[in-house]
C-alpha cells in the first residue's frame, strides 16, 4: 500500500481550530445581542462540525505520524509545554460536554444548555485558540 502524505494535516488542524474560534465567537456575540434561534444556532452547529472535523482530522495524523518533539530549549520550552499540558486536559472535556450540550439545544432545555456552556465555551475557545498557538510554535520543525 503507497504511502500517505500527511504533512498537510498540522495547517489543516491549525487552519480547523481557528475557524472553530472565530465561529465559537460569533456564537457568542449572537447569543448576546439576542439572535438566538437562527445564526446562534447555525454559528454553533457550524463550529461544532469544524471542531469534529478537526478531531478526525488530528486523530488520523497522530494515528499514522510519529511525534513532533519541540526542539527548543529554555524558557520558551517551559511555555510551550504549559501551553500543550493545558491544552491536552482541557481538549478532553469539549467533545463529551459540547455534545451534551448540542442535545440540550435540540431538546429546547435552554436551562441546562446555558449552564453548561458557560462552562464550555470559555474551555472550547482557548482549547481552539491554544491548538493554532501550539501549531505556530511546532511549524518550523514540521518536515
Amino acid at each position: 500500500m503507497p504511502e500517505i502524505d500527511l504533512s498537510m494535516l498540522p495547517r489543516l488542524n491549525a487552519v480547523l481550530n481557528a475557524t472553530a474560534a472565530v465561529l465559537l465567537a460569533a456564537g457568542w456575540v449572537s447569543i448576546r445581542r439576542g439572535r438566538r434561534r437562527l445564526l446562534h444556532g447555525s454559528l454553533m452547529s457550524a463550529a461544532f462540525i469544524v471542531s469534529m472535523l478537526f478531531l478526525v482530522s488530528y486523530l488520523y495524523y497522530h494515528a499514522h505520524h510519529i511525534r513532533t518533539d519541540y526542539p527548543r530549549t529554555g524558557f520558551i520550552r517551559g511555555v510551550y509545554l504549559t501551553i500543550l499540558a493545558s491544552h491536552i486536559v482541557l481538549a478532553a472535556t469539549v467533545p463529551p460536554m459540547a455534545v451534551v450540550a448540542l442535545y440540550h439545544a435540540v431538546r429546547r432545555r435552554f436551562d441546562r444548555h446555558r449552564r453548561l456552556t458557560r462552562v464550555l465555551a470559555p474551555i472550547w475557545l482557548y482549547v481552539s485558540i491554544t491548538g493554532v498557538i501550539i501549531y505556530l510554535m511546532l511549524a518550523p520543525y514540521y518536515p
